[in-house]
């Protein structure tokens, strides 16, 4: 008998037990209504101590109010977590409000995040979007963004080990961007899909839809990944990611990019180049890689080479202007042996005729120039430098009236 009347006081107790933590749910979600969240925290973490005495809509209940109270007021990114680890429990016992409540979380957690970019706080940002790719490892954009905040932030050792595990991961991020002009505001935007896009267009509120390539950011993670040991001169570290990278994707030419990048970084400059000269007999249609290999011939003073490679990238591109101005650039460098040897001449009668003969070299170089200059005006007219080149040629040469013509566009 008086196991039995024990075990009634227990029964007793228990019972009085879950009353008390139902009323205290109760009073989670009469706060909420008043939007009282510091209230509703308080009322649930009493609730929580005993939880599992509750049935389970009731747990249901608490974990959907759990996740109101945190993802309510002026929530903190940990505040953000809390709230998306209970409204997924929710959602794990079939909560449709909760379901809701997650994604308008997500949602905040996104604008957060750029509200955080735009004030240039970018750890606070990069913090939010790992805590949205956390709560959905599908969402692995979120990985990429917030890497590249921490990256701003300058925490290199926290932005390398999200960029190493998207290598894990193998992410790609390419895709399609399908965007329309918001007639209101004219400016372009991704609307998501192409279904919504359709949609949109018909409703007249927006005009003009393209379906705009996303290329891969392999290339760039690696290099991001490069960039950040070669910094900390981890240079060992910096290949190594490059390796791994490339082995997953052989055929990736933004990673063969990348790695030119890197071995440049750490001057390695002739093997850089040997790299991009591999890019460019992958991919001829790229007048950057031309454009890039001519820089480095340059630097080590190879004009011809530079001047070769520059006419490559303008073959791939005729308004890739960069390559047209390096090549005028590289032309006009051998004005200044030219010169000096003009100004080394004395006043004899060999002097004086091989000055004529140099002062005739000279001009027919800027003979060469000019259509480059004439091109290079055409394509680019606001660039006050080309105009300027292009005047003092016509001024040595003697053409007077066309470098008062380009005096007076000046």
């Amino acid at each position: 008998m008086k196991t039995n009347i024990l075990t009634a006081a227990a029964v007793s107790f228990l019972t009085m037990t879950t009353f008390a933590q139902k009323d205290q749910v109760k009073n989670a979600e009469d706060a909420l209504d008043d939007g009282n969240y510091a209230e509703a925290k308080a009322q649930l973490k009493v609730a929580e101590a005993n939880l599992s005495g509750l049935n389970d809509k009731w747990q249901e209940n608490f974990y959907l109010y759990k996740g109101k109270a945190y993802s309510g007021g002026n929530p903190t990114a940990e505040d953000m977590k809390m709230a998306a680890e209970a409204f997924q429990k929710a959602v794990d016992m079939g909560s449709d409000e909760a379901t809701e409540g997650l994604t308008a979380l997500k949602n905040n957690l996104i604008q957060s995040a750029i509200s955080d970019q735009n004030k240039e706080d970018f750890e606070a940002a990069a913090d939010k979007l790992y805590t949205s790719y956390d709560l959905s490892k599908q969402d692995t954009i979120y990985l990429y963004y917030a890497a590249n905040n921490l990256v701003q932030a300058q925490k290199y050792d926290k932005a390398a080990n999200y960029l190493e595990m998207l290598n894990e991961l193998d992410y790609d991020g390419s895709g399609e961007a399908f965007t329309a002009v918001n007639v209101e505001t004219g400016e372009r935007e991704n609307l998501g899909s192409k279904q919504q896009m359709d949609l949109m267009i018909k409703t007249n509120q927006y005009k003009e839809p393209e379906v705009e390539k996303i290329p891969s950011k392999k290339g760039e993670i690696a290099a991001l990944i490069a960039r950040i040991y070669i910094n900390q001169e981890k240079y060992d570290k910096a290949i190594a990611a490059m390796d791994k990278a490339k082995a997953t994707n052989p055929d990736d030419m933004g990673l063969l990019q990348a790695e030119a990048n890197m071995y440049y970084q750490m001057g390695e400059k002739d093997k850089a180049r040997e790299i991009l000269e591999e890019v460019a007999a992958n991919d001829p249609s790229d007048p950057a890689t031309f454009n890039n290999i001519g820089l480095m011939y340059a630097e080590i003073e190879d004009t011809e080479k530079a001047i070769e490679f520059y006419k490559k990238a303008l073959d791939a591109d005729s308004e890739f202007n960069e390559a047209r101005i390096n090549l005028i650039a590289a032309k006009l460098s051998k004005e200044r042996s030219i010169i000096d040897e003009m100004n080394g001449l004395g006043m004899s009668k060999k002097d004086n005729a091989r000055y004529d003969e140099l002062d005739a070299e000279r001009k027919e170089l800027y003979k060469e120039v000019l259509p480059f200059l004439e091109k290079a005006m055409e394509v680019d007219p606001e660039n006050t430098d080309i105009v300027k080149t292009a005047m003092n040629l016509y001024t040595n040469l003697g053409n007077q009236e066309k470098a008062d013509e380009l005096k007076a566009k000046l």
